[in-house]
């Protein structure tokens, strides 16, 4: 729509959002006339329309087997247009029109802003099934009048309420028409199922709709009266209330044809499994962030055993190879303190590659430097912690085998992700692989940890081999998704 419009027509930036915010309210007046809606604007030099926008209904057949956006018809060809524009008023034509043997009864609301008309809504309704309509289908009909007549004078829709199509109730999930004092003239089925499931024992119509709802979900305080005022349908609103053993989500709509306030339309669903299952949801992510967080407490708490114990060895062996394994068991809990903060089992892994960094850093604190390129992004918990664990591996094994004592040097992490792998490397510019090195033959435990965690767990390949100017080179090819 914003091309069409900015093509063709004269209308400005806030005109647009205008018609934007009509259209995102016209599926309500769509399924209320039970009729098709076409968008018509006048062109920049008046002399022909362009369609910007259709709509076709959910509770009849279409007017409209082709898409109808983008076509341009010259003034003149359909009078009523023509009519609706210049006049500002509603048109209605005595005779339907007949298109492929269908009969189509066809009428035109101008679209009316600030005084000014923008365009027409040509509202088409397919007569083949017409009948004679029941209660339902007539306060349907009763309710799309009105809004018609609303948006004519410019009342329609509301500007400071902006909907959202997809979450709003909709005219099939349930209706209540109210006159102005707010005593119920109509409900539909579902909305009657809805306000039973509430705890309502009678029926609706004849009572004062704000206050049956704030008896089945009683509030307290000012909120109580709200309640009242806002179930009455004085002010366009979206809400929910819950009592007994349902959540009903609202939406009031006053109605205005003439300026007057007659009435409004309140459109409902019940929402009350929708809710269940969004609180059993937050329940299960509470309950995995909290286990999260445990476990990472329990793993800081052997690190700290482990820390302990290493100071209280003799042999040099044995307190480096406690002090790996704190490393080993550190680099774990990095994954788990940044899940307990996440709504999803999955992590943005830079950040833990730069604490695995900087942990492992501390074996050659000043001697050595490590720095991290490129971007791992958001990767699952089933990649994040063994990938930790790998570079906490391949970053030990660069600074402890590829230095000296009293050398420098550095240590560098690239990321590059692609669609379906990522591919990264380790690389140090430290004294190199020895003689007849394989790196899918070599015995020590961290590259087996390695080989173990990136083929067996991760599915992906693992490559160790000289740089090209000095030191090693270690590349690692995972695929994004494990198993």
């Amino acid at each position: 729509m914003n091309d069409l419009v900015r093509e063709h027509t004269a209308l400005d930036a806030s005109d647009l959002e205008w018609l934007h915010l009509l259209v995102s309210e016209w599926q309500l007046l769509s399924d209320l006339s039970f009729a098709d809606l076409v968008l018509w604007v006048p062109t920049r030099d008046g002399s022909r329309y362009v369609s910007v926008a259709q709509m076709r209904p959910n509770t009849g057949p279409t007017s409209y087997q082709d898409d109808m956006v983008g076509h341009l018809v010259p003034r003149g060809r359909r009078p009523l247009l023509d009519a609706a524009l210049d006049e500002g008023r509603i048109v209605r034509e005595g005779d339907p029109e007949w298109r492929e043997e269908v009969p189509v009864r066809v009428e035109s609301i101008p679209v009316r802003r600030d005084g000014r008309v923008l365009g027409v809504i040509a509202r088409n309704t397919n007569l083949l099934t017409v009948r004679t309509p029941s209660r339902l289908e007539l306060t349907y009909l009763q309710s799309a009048s009105d809004l018609a007549q609303m948006i004519a004078a410019g009342a329609f829709p509301f500007p400071a309420e902006q909907v959202d199509m997809d979450a709003s109730p909709r005219a099939g999930d349930g209706l209540i028409r109210l006159d102005a004092d707010g005593i119920v003239q109509y409900a539909s089925p579902n909305a009657l199922s809805a306000y039973h499931r509430l705890g309502l024992a009678a029926d609706l119509v004849g009572h004062h709709l704000g206050k049956a709802t704030a008896e089945l979900a009683p509030a307290r305080g000012p909120v109580d009266e709200a309640l009242v005022k806002l179930a009455s349908g004085w002010a366009p609103r979206e809400f929910e209330v819950e009592g007994g053993d349902g959540v009903i989500q609202l939406r009031a709509i006053p109605l205005k044809p003439k300026g007057v306030h007659t009435g409004s339309l309140v459109l409902l669903r019940d929402v009350t499994e929708l809710r269940r299952r969004e609180r059993e949801l937050m329940t299960k992510d509470a309950t995995i962030r909290e286990i999260h967080h445990r476990v990472k407490n329990n793993l800081q708490t052997v690190a700290a055993l482990l820390r302990l114990q290493a100071r209280r060895m003799d042999s040099d062996k044995a307190r480096e190879a406690l002090e790996e394994a704190v490393r080993r068991v550190g680099s774990i809990a990095i994954v788990h303190e940044t899940l307990s903060q996440t709504l999803d089992e999955r992590v943005e892994f830079d950040e833990i590659a730069d604490r695995v960094l900087a942990m492992v850093a501390e074996i050659s604190p000043g001697r050595v430097t490590a720095r991290r390129a490129g971007r791992f992004g958001i990767l699952t918990a089933e990649i994040a912690t063994p990938l930790s664990m790998v570079l906490t591996e391949l970053l030990q094994n660069a600074l402890e085998h590829g230095f000296g004592p009293g050398e420098s040097g550095s240590v560098d992490i690239t990321a590059t992700r692609g669609r379906e792998l990522i591919t990264i490397t380790v690389q140090d510019d430290g004294r190199g692989l020895p003689p007849g090195f394989d790196a899918q033959q070599a015995g020590n435990l961290g590259l087996q940890i390695v080989r173990t965690l990136v083929v067996g767990e991760l599915g992906g390949t693992f490559d160790m081999l000289p740089a090209p100017v000095r030191g090693t080179r270690v590349i690692l090819e995972l695929p994004l998704e494990t198993g």
